[in-house]
């Protein structure tokens, strides 16, 4: 095997080196969590101790889903997280909430918080349909590299708002991160390589630990200097390591038990806007199963395993509902990334960071000590991991015909439709202040972030059902419904 390739899912590095990077997998995966419950929990109205509580909520389910995916599901190498894709409808839940009928924001966030629990547990019913019916395997089965080319490719590059956007935001601490692990990583070895090829291979697999280390003290010392003294709270909150609030507020110990937060709610409104997260997520996962297998060494999941895997994330959810977590998990792609940086496929190094993750949810007080690791730092590691990803997906266009002008059109358009529709969201939303559309269910079109998100995997599904037509010798019929999708996606002003 040349070094150029990743080891196989059956290779595992040996004693410290799979602690050491199943830790690096759980900062990792630590960094988007944090991101995501910055996010949704002031909006929910809560305080830095509820966002203690709910980073705690997460990393557990993440454990949990992550041994259920490993186990029983793909058996693939992948890392469960909680996903950007449940963004749009939590905080549609949380403007639904009108402060003035609560007597505090305490408040707002529990009752918010339980009526997210009842639209993910009724949303999570989606996927175990679509998965234990094998409808979901019996349309992915036909997926080609056509198909997974765009898919894999938006995968990666549809959670570019956490990259360089992010690192902006504290630059003199983004930025160092991203030239160093640069360096580090693509440089450092090959000029020691001729001294011995063990400083290689630790280069490789555990340098990104080294920069993480290296940055985050470069912070400490910022912060204990007094370099943000004068700055102002924004900057402050992104660049110090002091500003997180979750130190001091996060529990000792705090096992996460079911309905923590009280009795779910249910709504058919909020459930409704949650299914389309539901099904965004499966979506997306299963791109990231394909990446994932091509990174490992391994063969593509069939048609059944990714049945069984959506299934259980459907009963994944279902949990994260029971257990109080705001928002559904599905494949961690700065995870799948981290694969193909460290050349290390193998499930047991995976498993192993479940340890980690149910550990630091249990004694909140050490998982707050890595989670108050400033953000722009893991913002630049994701530039990376991300970067990795979608290059993934093109690499799948190797297997397709590259003359035929029928699939440059296919992945031309799709890939087009993933830079130029956020675009617009961007644009519309920072000079009307909300989205294009307006209407009874605030989950359609509100103005987040977090939409082109959604918006774009359905653009690529619908893609991907024009593809398939040819495929299948769909009728005349069929043929004009996909033209239609296709259409709206360009014109859905």
């Amino acid at each position: 095997m040349s070094s150029s390739t990743i080891s196989p899912t059956a290779s595992t590095p040996i004693r410290l080196g799979v602690a050491a990077l199943a830790f690096l997998h759980y900062l990792v995966m630590l960094g988007s969590t944090v991101m995501l419950a910055s996010i949704i929990v002031p909006a929910m109205g809560g305080n830095p101790g509820d966002k203690a509580r709910v980073i705690q909520s997460f990393l557990f389910m993440s454990g949990i889903n992550t041994l259920l995916q490993t186990l029983i599901g793909t058996r693939l190498p992948t890392i469960m997280n909680a996903s950007f894709a449940f963004v749009v409808p939590v905080l549609s839940i949380a403007r639904d909430m009108d402060p003035n009928n609560f007597t505090n924001n305490h408040q707002r966030f529990l009752h918010t918080m339980r009526t997210t629990q009842g639209a993910l547990i009724v949303a999570s019913i989606l996927n175990m349909i679509l998965g234990f019916s094998t409808i979901w395997g019996a349309y992915a089965k036909k997926f080609s590299p056509v198909i997974m080319t765009p898919v894999v490719c938006v995968v990666g590059l549809g959670l570019f708002e956490l990259g360089f956007p992010q690192v902006g935001k504290c630059v003199e601490i983004g930025l160092p991160m991203l030239i160093l692990a640069v360096i580090v990583q693509q440089y450092v070895p090959h000029y020691f390589s001729h001294i011995h090829e063990r400083i290689t291979y630790l280069f490789e697999r555990y340098s990104l630990l080294l920069c993480i280390g290296i940055v985050w003290a470069f912070a400490a010392i910022l912060t204990a200097a007094g370099a943000y003294n004068h700055v102002s709270p924004k900057t402050q909150q992104h660049c110090r390591t002091d500003r997180s609030f979750l130190m001091s507020s996060a529990p000792w110990i705090k096992i996460p038990y079911p309905f923590q937060w009280g009795t779910p709610i249910f709504t058919a409104g909020h459930s409704f806007g949650m299914m389309g997260a539901v099904l965004v997520g499966a979506f997306e996962s299963t791109g990231a199963h394909f990446a994932t297998a091509r990174l490992a060494g391994a063969t593509p999941p069939p048609g059944h395993v990714l049945s069984r895997s959506v299934g259980l994330q459907g009963i994944g959810m279902f949990l994260e509902g029971i257990f109080g977590a705001p928002a559904g998990s599905s494949v961690s792609v700065e995870n799948i990334g981290l694969l193909g940086l460290t050349k290390v496929g193998s499930r047991r190094v995976i498993q192993i960071s479940t340890g980690f993750m149910i550990f630091f949810s249990i004694f909140g007080k050490f998982g707050a000590f890595f989670a108050s690791i400033p953000l722009p730092i893991f913002a630049a590691i994701y530039c990376i991991l991300f970067g990795i990803v979608a290059a993934v997906g093109v690499s799948f266009m190797q297997f397709a015909n590259k003359n035929s002008m029928r699939n440059i059109y296919i992945i031309g358009l799709s890939l087009f439709l993933g830079i130029s529709v956020p675009q617009y969201f961007n644009e519309y939303t920072s000079s009307a202040g909300r989205g294009p559309a307006r209407t009874n269910a605030g989950w359609v079109f509100e103005a987040s972030p977090f939409t082109p998100i959604t918006f774009t995997n359905f653009c690529i599904l619908a893609s991907s059902i024009h593809h398939l037509h040819v495929l299948l010798h769909f009728s005349d019929a069929a043929f004009l419904d996909c033209n239609n999708i296709l259409h709206l996606c360009h014109v859905a002003s």
